[in-house]
């Protein structure tokens, strides 16, 4: 089994900088009202973008091995939040959006399941904890 290593760093207030194996410093931070300075994403936000980056990466090269030309690609990701703290994600739902000319929609359909069902490990981590969704939409372009 690969071990993982980060580290993540106090700043000031509720601001961090955090990196991993990868050596990319992430800048975190809170609103001003709770001791931040409205500097970087919010940790739980990172949660959202690391789950499209992993399901898009995925799909992106699923798609590109069998030579479907995207003009465009991108996720709109919805959750909601449980009101009382801790304040966790009750559902997430991805939008796949795909921009193009006659790209089939049978591939979209197994890249998409590929991607949920066995390839991103950060869906499958949270699917323990939050209901997750997805649905489609090809534009032609």
């Amino acid at each position: 089994m690969a071990a993982k290593k980060a580290i993540v760093k106090h700043i000031n207030g509720v601001t961090f900088l955090g990196k991993a194996d990868s050596n990319h410093w992430v800048t975190m931070d809170g609103p001003e009202e709770f001791g931040g300075s409205n500097a970087g994403t919010r940790p739980k936000e990172l949660l959202l973008i690391a789950l499209g980056g992993c399901t898009g990466s995925d799909v992106a090269t699923i798609l590109q091995k069998k030579k479907i030309k995207l003009d465009g690609f991108e996720m709109n990701i919805s959750a909601d939040v449980q009101e009382t703290h801790p304040q966790v994600y009750t559902k997430i739902h991805l939008e796949y959006v795909f921009y193009g000319k006659g790209i089939p929609k049978e591939a979209v359909e197994r890249a998409i399941k590929l991607s949920q069902d066995t390839y991103c490990s950060v869906t499958a981590m949270l699917q323990k904890a939050v209901e997750i969704s997805h649905s489609y939409n090809i534009i032609e372009t």
